[in-house]
């Protein structure tokens, strides 16, 4: 199943046929390559010339869709006021033997939701960090316009995504059908650009679960269709063609990680797909996944409940592919990101209404981890920001713009946020 998201916001996006799909993001995002054959009203696309340079990780994007409660996800169990604001979903303090489940430390301020103990080890062991009161400087608390925004890099005059900014802006070389990938129906909006990249559900179901006599068939139809149009779509068809002569090589039964199982639901299968593609050394640089189901107005609940669920997937997810890569995490940078954070206090529905400040992950062999970077500037009431949120003290393109810098071995961050100044936060080790 492709994931789907779960907002009041949203309409569901409807299944199509998985090739038919493939091939019209793929057309999407080669447009700006066929400009003249676009009507007028059409958005242009300027990309600056690339940087030739060496390729560095394999960054992996993760999108909680939906507005994940960062307050619950990384608990400042150490801000009292925290507890004030939220006397039944907060998650107890790690020292709270009365408790049933509690937070699991991390130091002395900040804890992981219990159902994210599996990350803890890989903090410990110093490749994984956590970001706190980040996100977009914008104040909308409208789905639509934050995931917009924050996906094309709060570029508001652009048209493509900061990932696709950062493909075009770097020739590594590499003319791999998978350089990016999205997991699910379409691809994200950080994506949209003129850079060619590919919607995958998964491997077996690209390649028409390896019937070669069928798959034959297939690429002989669209042969025939789309040598009838030699102008607007014969490169996207190429790019289609490619992708799945290349999935066509992997094998996907029985397959084996090399850690514990991932989880049998839509984010561990995504994930793992992703190790599969990685492990096959097929030239990804960019794979986005979404994870919905967020957008928790209502009964969130604390270490049980909606979310808690969720964040058992996650934190499975997560461990189950540091696990799976082991050394080769030392060429892998994984960000979680959502589009903004919940209301400090919470609701008479025992949830938590659209709020600002959020919180980010990063795992990965070059990360500066084992630590919260954190500015943290309070829960009290003369400390929130607009009906009561987590101030921003960390623009979430900091912490973007100090991988693709230091781990992806692009510096031309002006032309990948641009009008924004990235600050380094010293979070990545910059590769050799």
């Amino acid at each position: 199943m492709p994931n789907k998201i779960y907002c009041d916001e949203y309409a569901q996006v409807s299944r199509r046929g998985f090739l038919a799909g493939s091939l019209q993001s793929a057309a999407a995002l080669l447009f700006g390559n066929q400009i003249a054959a676009l009507p007028a009203w059409t958005p242009r696309i300027h990309l600056a010339d690339p940087h030739v340079g060496p390729r560095g990780d394999t960054l992996v994007c993760i999108f909680l869709r939906g507005g994940a409660d960062g307050l619950n996800i990384v608990v400042p169990h150490g801000d009292e006021q925290y507890y004030v604001s939220r006397p039944t979903i907060g998650i107890s303090r790690p020292d709270d033997n009365k408790a049933d489940s509690r937070a699991v430390d991390l130091d002395g301020f900040f804890g992981l939701h219990p159902a994210l103990a599996p990350l803890a080890e890989i903090y410990r062991a110093g490749d994984m960090a956590f970001i706190h009161a980040t996100g977009s400087p914008d104040e909308t608390r409208s789905h639509f316009e934050a995931m917009d925004l924050m996906e094309r890099g709060a570029a508001v005059s652009d048209y493509t995504g900061w990932l696709a900014r950062h493909l075009a802006t770097l020739d590594t070389g590499s003319e791999s059908a998978l350089r990016a990938i999205g997991v699910g129906d379409m691809l994200p909006a950080s994506l949209s650009g003129a850079v060619s990249a590919t919607a995958l559900q998964s491997i077996a179901e690209y390649h028409l679960q390896g019937q070669d006599e069928t798959a034959g068939q297939m690429q002989a139809i669209l042969h025939t269709l789309y040598d009838r149009d030699e102008s607007l779509l014969t490169t996207t068809a190429n790019q289609a063609f490619a992708a799945i002569e290349m999935l066509g090589q992997i094998g996907t039964e029985n397959y084996q990680p090399a850690g514990r199982a991932y989880p049998e639901r839509e984010l561990g299968q995504a994930l793992q797909m992703t190790a599969q593609l990685i492990k096959a050394d097929v030239g990804v640089e960019v794979a986005c996944v979404d994870l919905g189901g967020w957008d928790t107005h209502v009964a969130q609940g604390g270490a049980e409940g909606i979310m808690a669920r969720n964040l058992v997937e996650l934190g499975q997810g997560l461990a189950a592919f540091y696990e799976d890569l082991g050394p080769q995490m030392g060429q892998v940078s994984l960000v979680v990101m959502s589009e903004f954070g919940r209301r400090v206090q919470e609701n008479g529905g025992l949830g938590t209404d659209h709020g600002h400040g959020n919180m980010m992950m990063v795992m990965g062999g070059g990360i500066n981890g084992g630590q919260v970077y954190a500015n943290w500037p309070g829960l009290h009431d003369e400390q929130l920001v607009g009906p009561g949120d987590l101030a921003i003290t960390t623009d979430y393109r900091d912490v973007l713009g100090s991988l693709i810098r230091d781990r992806l071995n692009n510096p031309r961050l002006a032309d990948v946020f641009p009008g924004y100044v990235v600050s380094d936060l010293g979070l990545a080790v910059p590769t050799a």
